[in-house]
């Protein structure tokens, strides 16, 4: 195991950004920047024992500024969409930015992929980056501290593992925006990419807002049934209301509903590289999205090109606008208490 530390061009104050390099002893390697605590890159050798970066993204800090994808990107302080850019808590309502049609999403404009972490921890298989965020940034009681760790092991798990806290109660939803492609970033539609999803109920949205109804329905007899393994796009065109809001899959999936151990919620396959990865959590759902808005031409790393369906994502989180829904599990951070969680993605060759 080794990590190394490399030059990434610089950030918007010319503060100079580092590109962090995990290698293990199978020649796995992710690699993730400062910029937003970034994952730039997952290599990955195939079963044809070629060398495949699974992850889209850019190759220098001004893409990931002019992107609006989030690729790779910790979102924060709180990820999703919160209904009209607003909550109230403790008796106060907190007006929030609004970037999202009238709503606030992954925290706003200024949220953590558009800001330069710190790095305050590295081990031979490790790195552990932190950011703060004032009270009232962006609308948001609190000043809130938060970190990632990032950890390669020998048997191909790749953790995200957060921590945070802050002086006042506010809103923490953590999460990871990683678009997954199993056959290459650089290799096109993910639609024959075969899914397993351990979810037996999703939250519905109202309209193409994406915000939930607060219902919570059964995927059995619906598109959104990957309780068995079927390929991303075998059902994505059917006539359903709930695909055409948003041209796909851009919903939540509902796992445990309080948070508890760690649990195997995916698993993910692609017959062509046969690379599978699984992917675990300790949150209450996760958000399928299958890159439905990513611009057809979107210039990525290496030369490649990308388009609407070159990557998947699996964000877990607290349900989308759930501190304002009741009967969700409420994303809430007591002042002085300590948040953690830990995401877990492991790959493997079939």
């Amino acid at each position: 195991m080794s990590v190394t530390q490399s030059r990434f061009g610089m950030d918007k104050e010319g503060k100079a950004l580092s590109l962090y390099t995990i290698r293990n002893g199978k020649g796995t390697q992710v690699q993730v920047t400062d910029l937003g605590a970034t994952i730039v890159s997952i290599l990955f050798q195939d079963k044809n024992e070629t060398m495949q970066d699974l992850v889209l993204g850019y190759d220098s800090p001004e893409g990931y500024y002019k992107g609006g994808c989030y690729f790779g990107a910790c979102i924060g302080r709180s990820g999703n969409r919160i209904d009209k850019a607003r909550f109230a808590l403790n008796g106060q309502t907190y007006q929030l930015t609004v970037n999202d049609n009238q709503n606030n999403l992954h925290s706003g404009p200024d949220g953590f992929d558009k800001r330069t972490f710190t790095l305050t921890g590295q081990t031979d298989s490790s790195v552990t980056l932190a950011v703060e965020d004032a009270d009232l940034r962006q609308g948001y009681p609190g000043n809130f501290k938060a970190s990632v760790t990032y950890t390669l092991t020998e048997d191909d798990k790749l953790l995200l593992q957060y921590q945070a806290e802050s002086d006042r109660d506010t809103v923490c939803n953590l999460t990871n925006h990683t678009y997954f492609n199993l056959g290459g970033h650089d290799s096109g539609s993910i639609e024959d990419t075969v899914l397993q999803l351990e979810a037996r109920a999703y939250t519905p949205v109202r309209d193409h807002e994406a915000i939930p109804t607060g219902e919570i329905a059964p995927v059995a007899g619906t598109p959104f049934d990957f309780t068995e393994p079927k390929t991303i796009g075998r059902d994505i065109a059917a006539d359903c209301a709930q695909l055409k809001y948003v041209g796909g899959y851009d919903h939540n999936f509902v796992l445990q509903r309080e948070r508890t151990a760690r649990v195997k919620f995916a698993e993910a396959y692609q017959p062509k590289t046969g690379i599978c990865m699984e992917a675990f959590t300790d949150l209450p759902g996760f958000q399928f999205y299958v890159g439905n808005f990513i611009t057809d031409g979107e210039k990525g790393k290496n030369g490649a090109v990308y388009g609407k369906r070159c990557g998947f994502c699996l964000e877990t989180q607290y349900f989308p606008n759930s501190i304002n829904q009741d009967g969700f599990l409420k994303p809430i951070l007591r002042a002085g208490e300590t948040f953690q969680s830990t995401t877990c993605y492991k790959f493997s060759v079939r």
